[in-house]
């Protein structure tokens, strides 16, 4: 910590920023259908493979590898075997990963040629030195935090690793109990990889765990940091849609696309009309941004009609895109409907299980569930119906309620998370929604795992509301820069 409170981040300038050990290293268990988990996994964008299986016997471990090796060229990632030299060989892999008592890498790299890699495991300093110093091409080091899949003798920890990242110039794969709301430690500490076995390939949707931890990736590159794609409808106003989903992923700092599925005259009084974009120029906005732009996180707000919806998430299946921050957006804030009657059953049908995080408000949670919520039981309620029909994750906004703090409540299909901040009585609220929504998309794509994704969200609208300006002659915008500005500083 540094004398401010602040937490500090190790920054390490290393000379190797080209190596191909980067990333999700995945490492495979002994569970049934291997192939079909490892390549969802690939899909959700796993780099490197380590295949490892001693439960069979030598020819049955020489075809599965086969079968995985293929897979692996075939889809153009890293396919790395576990201790055996002489598998490695056989299976032209790409490479093999050493323990300390299988080798000299020297020994192997002259067995296996020049352009193999070669990796290590190590637990200390003394062990990572001598692995560089043998040249290998990149260590594992841990455990990072304890693990079911083999008991720990050496439990060194993000500290740990941290400590030795300045004497190491090789890359680091982190090993040891890593998971999607651990792993921004291990990243923080210094590591180029992280290898993880049943975070990835015991959940139920490998793809989508793959695709979580991946993102955490992100948060040791450049600003911008991550690529945001909002499709929404435009507030000629300026405080809500499009406009306000901008604002809050450029001040946040990552980049930010856009697909505009309807046009609004619109201003702090209301909506005075709306014009929707064609559905099939919505699929060539998807087309022309997702195509070219790699999109880390896609925000949808208003999408208006039945047919832009269906095309909305008919393209997000076929780019595979699987972070998907889904904000209902029924009714602007004075009253009028933003979306057809027809649309509704739609989106539940065909939006809804492709979406990552589904952020109702109470009224849209009502409409979709057919619920009165009047207190925080009824909106954990609401928020199981919602994960019920497909979301991964729902976020039931407290802010309508009429006592109390602003409660938010996030269900992840297991378990509950609050999250407070004051209540605010301001009329300049207009693009609360539109924002929440768009600052969680934006951290996601900045490496930042869901429920801090969510915190930090909760505290920049928080800020915007209060330092929201009156502005217009009816429910004025909540204050972007000020906020962003804000929360920077914390």
């Amino acid at each position: 910590m540094s004398s401010n409170g602040h937490t500090l981040r190790l920054v390490v300038n290393r000379d190797k920023q080209d190596s191909a050990i980067r990333g999700l290293y995945l490492v495979t268990d002994h569970g049934d259908r291997l192939m079909e988990r490892v390549e969802a996994a690939i899909d959700g964008g796993a780099r490197i493979v380590q295949y490892r299986n001693k439960g069979l016997d030598r020819s049955q471990r020489f075809a599965m590898g086969e079968e995985l090796c293929e897979l692996c060229r075939r889809r153009g990632v890293l396919f790395i075997v576990n201790d055996d030299v002489e598998l490695a060989r056989q299976l032209k892999a790409d490479g093999v990963h050493l323990g300390q008592d299988d080798g000299d890498p020297r020994a192997v790299r002259r067995e296996l040629g020049q352009g193999k890699l070669i990796g290590v495991s190590t637990h200390n300093l003394e062990e990572a030195l001598a692995a560089q110093a043998a040249g290998a091409d990149y260590i594992g080091f841990g455990a990072m935090f304890p693990t079911r899949s083999k008991d720990i003798e050496h439990l060194a920890g993000p500290e740990g690793l941290a400590a030795i990242r300045s004497r190491i110039s090789i890359p680091i794969v982190a090993i040891g109990g890593i998971t999607r709301d651990n792993g921004s430690r291990v990243i923080d500490a210094g590591a180029d990889a992280m290898a993880i076995i049943s975070a990835v390939l015991s959940h139920h949707d490998p793809a989508m765990a793959a695709a979580e931890i991946g993102l955490l990736f992100n948060r040791s590159t450049a600003y911008p940091r991550g690529s945001v794609l909002t499709v929404a409808g435009s507030d000629s106003g300026g405080g809500a849609g499009i406009q306000a989903d901008l604002k809050t992923i450029t001040l946040l700092g990552s980049y930010g696309s856009s697909v505009i599925t309807a046009l609004t005259a619109q201003n702090t009084r209301g909506v005075s009309g709306i014009n929707g974009t064609s559905p099939f120029f919505v699929g060539d906005q998807l087309d022309a941004v997702l195509s070219d732009i790699a999109v880390d996180t896609v925000k949808t707000g208003m999408l208006f009609s039945a047919d832009i919806i269906a095309t909305v998430a008919d393209k997000l299946s076929e780019y595979q895109k699987r972070i998907v921050v889904v904000d209902p957006v029924m009714i602007a804030k004075g009253g009028a409907h933003l979306i057809d009657r027809s649309a509704i059953n739609v989106l539940k049908d065909r939006l809804i299980p492709r979406t990552y995080l589904l952020t109702p408000n109470i009224p849209e949670a009502e409409r979709l569930t057919g619920l009165t919520i009047a207190n925080e039981e009824g909106m954990q309620e609401a928020a199981r119906r919602l994960y019920r029909l497909g979301a991964r994750n729902v976020l039931v906004k407290g802010g309508h309620l009429v006592a109390g703090d602003a409660v938010d409540i996030l269900f992840d299909g297991s378990a509950f998370h609050r999250f407070t901040a004051p209540r605010i009585l301001s009329k300049n609220t207009h693009g609360t929604g539109c924002t929440y929504s768009s600052a969680i998309a934006a951290y996601l794509a900045q490496g930042e795992p869901l429920r801090e994704a969510v915190g930090r969200a909760k505290e920049f609208v928080t800020a915007a509301i209060r330092l929201g300006q009156p502005l217009g002659r009816g429910h004025g915008p909540v204050n972007h820069l000020l906020a962003a500005e804000e929360v920077r500083d914390r």
